[in-house]
């Protein structure tokens, strides 16, 4: 069982406290009871999570599987080597797949030739475990091999439970994951792929049938901050829901697994997001533009420069406590030029309420080449004054 999340376990000390201040604060009621076999929430900037249960147990994945299916194919289209308008050819194992199991399939015809793009929405919009095992075959020649990818992928974002041996998610005792790992899955999705994600809100798919299959993701319909991910469901892993929602400006993550019913699932979903968005709040510390420090430079074609990270760092705390972090800086110095952007010069302190709760390494934000012949001389005279 996944213990106590961090953020969860700040509120329970700042509310045990006896200082006046943390008796000002208002108290954070414990999670929702969510009647599942495992769930997790988790905030989306900072990537804390928020509340969980049984959040790094085996469980199986379902349909959801396909989420890592579209994560290799997006991957393979940043890079080149796969396109939108390429197009696929549907073996027999791809279409008996999708005969095989008539509630999750695009109705793709065998030896029939079919563009990425609508591969993908037949797997995202429809589930359609044909559509994923033909988008599957032609990107590694077999859906093992595409296993492997999608394997490799998993180990890359750190899902450290998790282990693929198909592309549309049909039961095996090798096939597994955590509610943990998918909703890592989900934030590396979003984050990756911004542009590619918005087919997961779409709301129906039609692919050479009369009448459009609507999207499996009920939330999409509920309610309009919901802009994902997927639903799951096989007799062993229950109702499942892996599902992101964006209210101003502010993402969370949410991931249902082994829940009785598909409207349960929906219900439990938005019991978390509505949790998680009620009752904490996010403080950005740090980001490209957003310096921890400026600093005197030396040698260099700039006198100052600031210094913090290249990617935003945010935190996610009880709502009422954003006023109590506080960030102190601890610097290499003197900085000499030159300097490259990137380039570790130490590190900054983050507390909450005067305790620690995080380091962070700091990096300078641009490159600042070495001054002229007489800059650098007067500056040397300078350093050897000041230092």
């Amino acid at each position: 069982m996944m213990n106590t999340p961090l953020p969860r376990r700040l509120a329970l000390l700042l509310l045990s406290t006896l200082v006046p201040l943390a008796a000002q604060a208002e108290p954070i009621p414990a999670p929702p009871d969510i009647q599942a076999k495992a769930y997790v929430l988790m905030d989306y900037a900072s990537g804390e999570v928020l509340a969980a249960r049984n959040g790094d147990d085996r469980v199986e994945p379902a349909s959801i599987t396909k989420v890592m299916t579209t994560y290799v194919a997006f991957d393979e289209i940043k890079h080149g080597r796969l396109h939108y308008e390429d197009e696929a050819l549907v073996s027999e194992k791809a279409w008996r797949q999708g005969i095989d199991s008539s509630e999750s399939r695009m109705f793709l015809d065998v030896g029939s030739r079919v563009k990425i793009i609508d591969l993908l929405r037949g797997i995202i919009v429809v589930s359609g475990n044909d559509a994923s095992i033909a988008l599957a075959e032609h990107i590694a020649g077999s859906e093992s091999a595409f296993a492997e990818m999608m394997n490799h992928e998993a180990k890359k974002l750190g899902m450290k439970n998790t282990h693929f041996v198909d592309a549309s998610g049909l039961p095996d005792p090798e096939h597994y994951t955590s509610a943990h790992d998918l909703a890592l899955l989900g934030r590396a999705l979003i984050r990756d792929f911004p542009q590619d994600y918005k087919i997961y809100s779409e709301r129906s798919f039609s692919y050479k049938i009369k009448h459009a299959q609507e999207n499996r993701n009920g939330l999409l319909v509920k309610d309009p901050s919901v802009d994902g991910i997927k639903t799951g469901h096989t007799n062993a892993a229950g109702y499942c829901l892996l599902s992101s929602a964006n209210r101003n400006g502010r993402r969370l993550i949410a991931a249902v697994m082994g829940a009785d019913t598909w409207a349960y699932r929906e219900q439990a979903s938005l019991e978390l997001l509505n949790y998680g968005f009620r009752f904490f709040e996010n403080v950005q510390l740090l980001g490209a533009d957003k310096p921890a420090q400026t600093l005197r430079v030396y040698k260099g074609e700039l006198d100052e420069i600031g210094v913090g990270t290249l990617q935003p760092v945010s935190l996610s705390l009880p709502r009422g406590n954003s006023a109590k972090v506080q960030l102190s800086t601890q610097i290499k110095t003197p900085l000499v030029a030159p300097l490259s952007k990137g380039q570790s010069v130490g590190s900054a302190t983050v507390t909450l309420d005067g305790k620690a709760y995080t380091t962070i390494p700091l990096v300078v934000l641009q490159d600042v080449p070495a001054g002229g012949f007489f800059h650098r001389l007067i500056d040397s005279i300078r350093l050897w004054f000041a230092h």
